[in-house]
């Protein structure tokens, strides 16, 4: 087998598709660095649109609606950094770990993704390679650096979920997600608590774990961060001026938890 062919064959993303990882802000001076696995809904061109209709993918399952027009904001409002990454869930889930259902899937929810279904494990080793890989080589490097630059580092990592999943509609506005490290989760739903106009969910209506979650037990708990995941109902950021009041919101609330992290001396 002529082995250039094979890479040829094998390769995802071409001279016109744009790179996986997204910054804002990397050289900023606050100590929460801030990610969002689900910011983008583009396809490579090589997959065409995955035989699904354009519908489904402005849908929840190509990408967290809002959360990208929030991110940016809270990042420059903290003067955070924030890595994000463009490609759709649909191909490869950035929050999941490769080799797992979920992770390529098949079906979501109730729409079927024809052309994930039956690829080979070079497409599947494809997909890690040019957009799962980078964009957690980011974020290593980027706390590495930290570490080395001993940086305080606080990981926040930010989704958005659904209004209605299932026929039920879900009454909270925002929620604080975790597992092992429950320490900025507490702070965060104190103060979201003390605003008097949210209905705030504790890990609901999804919680953290080894096997649903990747970017929070990776980076997060496995490096011993202070760390927190977000989720935020997508009709209160489906416009930019919703998604300019979250991130006010947020970035009054990371700024007073802050101040408590450094008087606890959990960030120095």
């Amino acid at each position: 087998m002529d082995l250039n062919t094979a890479d040829a064959t094998d390769q995802l993303l071409g001279a016109g598709d744009i790179p996986p990882v997204h910054e804002v802000n990397a050289d900023g001076a606050s100590p929460f660095l801030l990610t969002s696995d689900h910011y983008g809904r583009i396809l490579p061109r090589a997959l065409g649109d995955l035989g699904v209709a354009e519908s489904e993918l402005t849908r929840h399952i190509a990408w967290d609606i809002g959360i990208a027009g929030v991110a940016e904001r809270l990042a420059r409002m903290l003067d955070a950094h924030l890595i994000a990454q463009r490609y759709s869930r649909l191909v490869i889930d950035c929050n999941r770990s490769p080799g797992v259902a979920s992770s390529i899937p098949v079906i979501s929810e109730a729409t079927a993704i024809p052309h994930n279904e039956g690829i080979s494990e070079g497409e599947r080793a494809a997909r890690r390679r040019e957009i799962f890989e980078p964009y957690h080589r980011r974020i290593d490097a980027a706390i590495d650096r930290r570490l080395h630059d001993t940086r305080p580092t606080v990981l926040v990592s930010l989704h958005s979920f659904t209004p209605v999943y299932a026929g039920v509609a879900r009454p909270w506005h925002i929620a604080a997600l975790y597992n092992r490290n429950t320490v900025l989760p507490q702070l965060l739903l104190k103060h979201l608590r003390a605003e008097g106009d949210l209905v705030v969910g504790d890990n609901e209506p999804y919680a953290v774990s080894d096997l649903s979650d990747y970017t929070i037990p990776v980076h997060g708990e496995a490096r011993g961060l202070v760390n927190t995941g977000i989720e935020i109902r997508q009709d209160l950021i489906a416009d930019q001026s919703g998604q300019q009041q979250w991130a006010e919101r947020l970035a009054r609330i990371f700024a007073e938890i802050e101040l408590e992290l450094r008087r606890e001396r959990l960030v120095d």
